[in-house]
């Protein structure tokens, strides 16, 4: 270790430390720094080059420099959730630097990289700040707490936006509730705000305070068309100053038409084309005929029903079928008891049957011999 030696830690400490400046404002940043000087670097690098390096060291992190972001320069503010993803992050490298036990020159080539890369995603954290964070507002005075990387110190930066937020138009029907709504996207997180006040504006440009409070909307219940016209809210600040003025243009319609309901009316008994009975102030049965009931559809049929209808059917089918085998059965035994009986049965059967068809013909014949006789 000689000049090249030196000119590393000279490197380190003028040309990548100043871009870490913010880190210095967490306490955690600078007791883990001292910790490193008193109880690292002794057994890890020469004591002829402690002081150099932790003399550049705490300078270099003191003086911030722009970072280098993307598409805008830093404005050398920061809040607390960037200022403690950064902080973890460089802890967490300091930490693996110290826990691998490296020495001497290697030491310092480790945190010279170690610091490079850190500045990298310190400044993609403050980029995504920037954008997202700062200043949300798009118009009025938004007031943020910040921390100012020069000096360390927390206090209220002012976001400045054109005051006017623009005028809405708002309609309104007689006798309903008019709200008017003050309430922008960003007064939830702003801080530094008081009150809301709303205020009636008249024709000779003068101003009337309707209502003032911590309420961001202004109700007026059962509107009048005395109620049109303009209004204006405006939100204050801590040093009294507007943080959000918004101009109203009210128009009070016609009160909403109610719905008509269809009214049951009875009609009088003169009004009756009908005949109607002087004793018993009836309808004369004679000459009005009432119509005819309309016919009434057969119910429709219910799970109970058809399932009773299934439950014949199957009643109906197993007896069929239980007559059948007693047939089958009492045949099956006759023709085992006697193998012949059927077939002289069928052959008798069929032998008497065309005889049974000319019986009838013998008793005619008979009668026409005995009326001859």
């Amino acid at each position: 270790m000689g000049p090249r030696f030196s000119l590393l830690v000279a490197a380190l400490g003028s040309c990548l430390l100043p871009a870490l400046g913010c880190l210095i404002c967490d306490k955690r940043v600078v007791d883990a720094l001292k910790k490193m000087e008193t109880d690292y670097l002794p057994d890890h690098l020469d004591a002829q080059y402690h002081k150099d390096l932790i003399e550049k060291l705490s300078n270099g992190m003191r003086e911030f420099e722009n970072l280098q972001l993307e598409d805008e320069s830093f404005l050398g503010v920061i809040d607390d959730p960037t200022l403690e993803k950064g902080t973890m992050s460089f802890l967490k490298q300091l930490k693996r630097i110290t826990d691998s036990d490296v020495k001497g020159e290697l030491f310092v080539k480790e945190l010279f990289w170690m610091l490079k890369n850190e500045k990298e995603i310190l400044s993609r954290h403050v980029s995504v700040f920037q954008q997202d964070v700062l200043c949300p507002n798009k118009c009025g005075m938004m007031l943020q707490s910040m921390i100012w990387c020069s000096t360390c110190e927390k206090k209220l930066h002012a976001c400045r936006k054109k005051a006017d937020c623009g005028e809405r138009k708002v309609k309104v029907h007689e006798t309903e509730d008019m709200i008017l709504d003050c309430e922008l996207n960003w007064h939830h997180i702003s801080e530094g705000l008081t009150d809301y006040s709303f205020f009636r504006v008249w024709k000779n440009k003068t101003e009337s305070l309707v209502y003032k409070g911590t309420a961001p909307t202004l109700t007026k219940p059962n509107v009048k068309a005395s109620d049109a016209g303009a209004y204006r809210c405006q939100l204050n600040t801590v040093n009294d100053l507007p943080a959000t003025i918004i101009h109203y243009q009210v128009r009070v319609l016609p009160p909403r038409e109610a719905e008509e309901t269809p009214s049951t009316v009875v009609p009088k008994p003169e009004d009756l084309d009908v005949a109607l009975d002087e004793v018993t102030w009836a309808p004369n049965r004679s000459s009005t005929t009432p119509p005819p009931p309309p016919p009434s559809a057969a119910p429709a049929p219910t799970v109970e029903s058809m399932l009773r209808s299934l439950l014949v059917g199957l009643l109906i089918w197993g007896f069929v079928v239980l007559i059948a085998s007693i047939v089958i059965l009492m045949l099956c035994y006759w023709s085992e008891k006697s193998p012949g009986y059927f077939i002289d049965s069928i052959k008798t059967w069929l032998s008497t049957a065309p005889e049974a068809a000319q019986s009838p013909d013998v008793p005619e014949k008979t009668a026409k011999k005995s009326r001859s006789q």
